[in-house]
């Protein structure tokens, strides 16, 4: 008799779940940190006001089907790309554009009085996120510049180090890295950032460069898209000691959704789909050796194989509910790389499905003000914290 009632008060609260997630969810001021579609519009020609679907994991009409607020927009180029301050612009150009044509649907905000009028209105409130130190190329007046037209963090390296700050990749991976860490005029961006109100992004900087950021930061900093070490030791992801430590800071660590971030066996399992069709992909890599253009392209083509390859959604809720029981919930938040990764777990196919997550924690016993906080509360916080 005790099992019976115990499972009928479990498919009830199941029920429960079921009508109140979508409520949650739609109530929430939901912000996602990172994502890369102004790369796709720039450098592929999607015009994403327009329906993208089996494209990209974006598009103006979808962020509002999936609930979503508040967009940070990642202005990226890689460090071979010749003059990046200008590309950075023609990226930036590409969301005004979009603006420009849909000014009922989303708009540009500068802080957060303006992002919350926005929400009010039920408009998508835009920033952007400067993916890359090398955009500035050495010169604070260009960090200025990418302030007053939006940029709201800065990410201080992409994989590539640049003269001022390392990488992970490079600390990992490069020998005979000129330096370590932020020089003096490393030092000097943060501290302009902090003048500024620029969120300071440690996502894809090396530990040196991390923990020079800690000591040189006034204020509290982001990791714009990264995971948790501890599930993936994979360079990009954060060691508990740096997670404690941006807690510390005040800051918060928006968890990614690529499922090599998340998942430590994914790349093996991905390296036994690319020998399986190691002839194309020889092909693709003659046009670009990038590892991001031929696995997308043989993502795309052999779904029902790459089905089995993608996480788990209760990995990712793993990785934020690490970061809740490490330092609490007031650090967490989500930065899903969407349109910049080439797999996401299982049921996050695209932003339409933001609500799994609400529902996901939800049932994992997390309160409706919990999970409030991860959804964006907590980045817009530091937002906040950065303003002047």
């Amino acid at each position: 008799m005790k099992k019976i009632s115990l499972i009928i008060c479990i498919v009830f609260a199941q029920q429960i779940v079921a009508q109140s997630y979508q409520k949650i969810h739609a109530k929430a001021i939901v912000v996602d940190t990172h994502n890369d579609i102004l790369m796709k519009a720039t450098d592929d020609g999607y015009v994403f006001d327009t329906d993208l679907r089996g494209k990209t994991q974006s598009d103006l009409s979808r962020w509002k089907q999936g609930g979503l607020d508040v967009q940070l927009f990642s202005v990226f180029c890689d460090g071979n790309k010749k003059n990046p301050y200008a590309y950075a612009n023609r990226q930036m150009d590409t969301l005004d554009a979009v603006v420009a044509r849909n000014p009922d649907k989303i708009v540009k905000v500068a802080n957060t009085k303006e992002l919350y009028k926005a929400v009010k209105q039920h408009k998508i409130a835009a920033m952007f996120g400067v993916e890359g130190g090398h955009m500035i190329e050495d010169d604070l007046s260009k960090l200025d510049a990418l302030y007053k037209r939006g940029a709201r963090y800065m990410t201080l390296t992409w994989n590539n180090s640049t003269t001022w700050a390392s990488s992970a990749f490079e600390e990992r991976f490069k020998k005979d890295l000129d330096h370590k860490g932020l020089t003096d005029f490393g030092k000097q961006v943060v501290k302009r950032m902090n003048e500024l109100g620029m969120i300071v992004d440690i996502s894809h900087v090396g530990e040196t460069t991390f923990w020079d950021v800690i000591k040189t930061t006034a204020k509290p900093v982001i990791a714009s898209h990264s995971s948790v070490y501890h599930f993936s030791p994979h360079q990009r992801n954060l060691k508990d000691e740096q997670i404690k430590a941006i807690a510390k800071n005040g800051g918060v660590i928006q968890v990614n959704f690529f499922s090599g971030f998340l998942d430590s066996s994914f790349e093996k399992r991905t390296a036994i789909f690319e020998a399986a069709h190691q002839a194309e992909k020889d092909s693709l890599m003659k046009i670009n050796p990038e590892s991001y253009f031929f696995q997308q392209y043989l993502f795309k083509k052999y779904p029902d194989e790459v089905k089995g390859l993608r996480p788990p959604l209760s990995l990712l809720i793993d990785h934020i509910e690490y970061i809740i029981k490490l330092v609490g919930v007031d650090y967490v938040g989500l930065g899903s790389d969407f349109d910049g990764i080439t797999s996401s777990p299982q049921q996050l196919d695209d932003v339409t499905t933001y609500p799994l997550i609400t529902k996901a924690l939800l049932e994992r016993g997390y309160s409706k003000k919990d999970v409030t906080k991860i959804l964006g509360g907590n980045f817009l916080r530091v937002l906040k914290a950065n303003e002047k």
